[in-house]
């Protein structure tokens, strides 16, 4: 009867100093996340309520499990699974934590920042810092559990004397991986390129949706994605439309005819542009920039504070000076000219016909 009492007693024990503590550790940080809500990293940290009931657990099962005779034939075998059972969960607990408090930090920050471009830049750092500290995190837990068996100390030694021979062959090997790593930490401290910064990038215009260490994801207008290594944007040249500032300027190109009144025309935009909620009233304009056989290029100046009120600027202005001009003035609108030109026909026939004898009339000595 012990034999079975005990160890029920040690588990069910484990189990419910595991849900007492993690109830008590969630209560406290939800009184204080009350009390001060302009903290957010008391709520951020409520989520590693199940990492901390995984790794206390484990703990309470590794040291008392001997003690307990479970499993007594197996004994080395329980050992070492719930030694790389804790060690895994003290790995997730671990970034949890870190991925609460450079979350809080940057949401303080984004919070009392009233710069739109600075906010982006700490966004993209701060998501990378999170995969590179993930990665790092992971990369020792998983070499901790390969120490906890006999077999790798013994081959450590020859690990270690081959270190250099395997390092010069996976540089080799894996060198634009490594062109990649170094280019998505460049970008996330060298201030390159953010994630929700407009690009335009091999002709298509986009938004920054993802940055990570070794590829960038943008989204296009039409809802595309486009996955590019960030390589890309340490070695060739892209345009980045909100990089220190958002504003634009937009021009509006129309072809007409040459009797096109253009002072009206231009009073015209003035009067469009002051119902438009997206120009911010910074600068317009409208000149003749070109002129043909046939007809004239008007182009219309416009500005807006960001990328997509252009656009939709630029796509107003148009429509609404084309309908003003085919309801007001019609004849402004480019043509094809069949008609001959005027004056025409009055001008006199300077083409000389020959000569008839009644035109010369009678030659000399005639009668």
């Amino acid at each position: 009867m012990e034999g079975v009492l005990r160890p029920v007693t040690v588990v069910g024990g484990a189990l419910i100093v595991t849900l007492v503590v993690g109830w008590l550790a969630d209560h406290v940080l939800r009184r204080i996340d009350a009390r001060h809500p302009e903290t957010p990293l008391w709520d951020l940290l409520r989520r590693c309520r199940l990492p901390l009931q995984v790794v206390l657990c484990t703990a309470l099962l590794r040291g008392s499990f001997r003690s307990a005779g479970v499993l007594p034939d197996h004994e080395d075998a329980v050992g070492q699974v719930l030694t790389l059972v804790l060690i895994g969960s003290c790995a997730w607990l671990l970034v949890r934590v870190a991925v609460a408090i450079v979350e809080a930090s940057y949401a303080r920050y984004a919070a009392r920042a009233a710069d739109a471009a600075k906010v982006r830049r700490v966004r993209t750092q701060v998501t990378l810092i999170q995969r590179v500290v993930t990665a790092a995190v992971c990369v020792v837990a998983v070499a901790a559990m390969l120490l906890t068996f006999p077999a790798m100390r013994t081959a450590g030694v020859s690990v270690l004397a081959s270190a250099g021979l395997i390092g010069i062959v996976a540089g080799v090997a894996a060198q634009s991986t490594l062109a990649n790593l170094f280019a998505g930490l460049q970008i996330a401290f060298g201030d390159i390129v953010r994630i929700g910064d407009t690009v335009v990038v091999d002709g298509e215009w986009g938004r920054v949706e993802e940055i990570t260490l070794t590829y960038l994801v943008v989204t296009t207008w039409d809802e595309r994605r486009i996955t590019m290594p960030v390589s890309y944007f340490t070695s060739r040249p892209f345009e980045n439309w909100s990089r220190s500032n958002p504003r634009m300027t937009g021009t509006v190109f129309l072809h007409l005819d040459h009797s096109t009144p253009i002072d009206l025309m231009r009073e015209r935009l003035h009067e469009i542009l002051q119902g438009l909620p997206e120009w911010d009233g910074r600068s317009w304009s409208l000149v003749v920039t070109d002129t043909t056989p046939s007809t004239i290029q008007v182009r219309a100046l416009v500005t807006a504070k960001d990328a997509d009120d252009i656009w939709a600027l630029r796509c107003v202005v148009r429509e609404r000076l084309i309908e003003w001009l085919r309801r007001e003035h019609p004849y402004a609108l480019p043509r094809i000219n069949t008609a001959p030109a005027p004056g025409l026909e009055q001008a006199p026939d300077r083409r000389q016909a020959p000569p008839t004898s009644e035109d010369i009339g009678p030659g000399p000595g005639t009668t």
